[in-house]
């Protein structure tokens, strides 16, 4: 059984377990390479530490980031049984090959605390944008520790990025009816325990805070109670830290309000709240404290209500809507969001504004149309033209036989 010993990388402070590990395993103190290094790190974990700490990364970042180290520097303890300085390109590569299809005793269907013994670094698989992501950490990181002397060579300058297959057809949108039948799916979800009631008024209120908002999955998880307000006359409005950490504030409609009132309520808590409000947004539906609701618990949630809906499409024999619902997922909501305001008439600048996109051209790499639409379109095009080329015949067919073609009365014969 592989052992998933806890690695600390939230600090750059060396701890004590990290200098008694094993022999040639991470916390051995390395003999820096460099001459003169500007790195004070000399182990694995240390350098690892450094290179987080070092690029000014959201609260978001620092823990993917933190997830995606610490399962390759238990690949390099565990399976590879190499220090980064051991390291080469074949090596990286097997890691690649390894996260597509990690062992069963690397998997766990339940997101343990690292700290648990039952915790596992993967839930199965990793899809091709995932590992691609994962190799870009880690190949970020072999840079950072060459750069600063810690490493004489990086092997993850010969390594190719992991190759993600360009989509054929529109993706990451739904359509209106697909996201009103997921409202509907979750809305109506049975209830039988205090629990299971939280549960589905919070997930309930996710799915219409993304649907209506376009945020990304970490601005409104990491939000408060606080951060829903209003100034008076009738508008509302959610207060969410973007990327950069630039704030930005974004419309509540109605239906998102009553939603927040509804899921507040099952939490035994007052419809309304104040801006001074520091509780967490997104809570737990398990815990009895005041737990704040983890990104990818957020994520799961959602990507449950989209599988429940697919299976009601699917019963009602929608394939199409039943095939796009299995595969979405919180993002597809930022991108469907953008899509059918921008189809609404809304303007693109407004988007801009709302989606928190530096670059225009950014928020018009959100807007789609899709298939059907496309497809109608195309055929509205094509029929028109015939219909009107067909009119054309039968005028011409008219005129020949009054004559048309030939000189009028009044007209004289060559």
């Amino acid at each position: 059984m592989t052992k998933f010993v806890p690695i600390d990388l939230g600090s750059t402070v060396p701890i004590e377990e990290d200098a008694a590990a094993p022999s040639g395993r991470l916390g051995v103190k390395m003999f820096r390479v460099a001459d003169d290094p500007i790195t004070e790190a000399q182990t694995d974990i240390e350098i690892a530490r450094e290179f987080i700490a070092n690029g000014e990364l959201t609260p978001a970042s620092i823990a993917n980031s933190q997830k995606e180290l610490y399962r390759f520097l238990t690949w390099c303890r565990e399976e590879a049984k190499k220090t980064l300085s051991q390291l080469n390109v074949a090596d990286l590569n097997a890691y690649k090959d390894f996260l597509r299809n990690p062992p069963p005793d690397w998997i766990s269907k339940t997101k343990w605390p690292r700290s648990d013994p039952r915790y596992r670094p993967f839930t199965g698989p990793l899809s091709d944008p995932s590992r691609r992501q994962a190799m870009i950490a880690v190949k970020g990181l072999l840079a950072f520790a060459e750069h600063t002397g810690y490493l004489r060579r990086n092997p993850g300058a010969l390594v190719r990025n992991v190759r993600t297959p360009v989509a054929s057809r529109i993706t990451r949108y739904l359509t209106p009816e697909a996201i009103a039948l997921a409202i509907d799916t979750v809305s109506n979800r049975l209830a039988d325990s205090p629990a299971a009631e939280r549960r589905r008024e919070r997930d309930r209120f996710l799915l219409i805070a993304f649907a209506h908002t376009g945020a990304r999955l970490n601005e409104i998880v990491s939000a408060n109670m606080g951060a829903i307000y209003t100034e008076g006359g009738g508008r509302w409005w959610i207060d969410v830290l973007g990327k950069g950490n630039k704030p930005r504030r974004l419309p509540v409609p109605e239906e998102m309000l009553a939603a927040f009132q509804r899921y507040r309520e099952a939490y035994g808590l007052p419809p309304q709240t104040a801006r001074v409000d520091r509780m967490p947004l997104v809570l737990s539906s398990r815990s009895r404290e005041v737990t704040r609701l983890t990104d990818e618990a957020a994520s799961e949630a959602l990507k449950g209500i989209f599988a429940e809906a697919a299976g009601k499409a699917a019963r009602a024999g929608d394939s199409d809507m039943a095939a796009t619902l299995r595969h979405a997922s919180a993002h597809w909501l930022r991108h469907s969001m953008l899509t059918n305001h921008a189809n609404n008439g809304v303007q693109l600048k407004t988007l801009q504004d709302t989606a928190g996109h530096a670059n225009i051209a950014t928020t018009a790499g959100y807007l789609h149309k899709t298939d059907h639409e496309r497809h109608d379109e195309i055929i509205a095009s094509v029929e028109g033209a015939r219909r009107g080329a067909k009119g054309g015949d039968k005028d011409d067919d008219r005129r020949a036989d009054k004559g048309g073609d030939l000189p009028g009365r009044d007209e004289p014969a060559d």
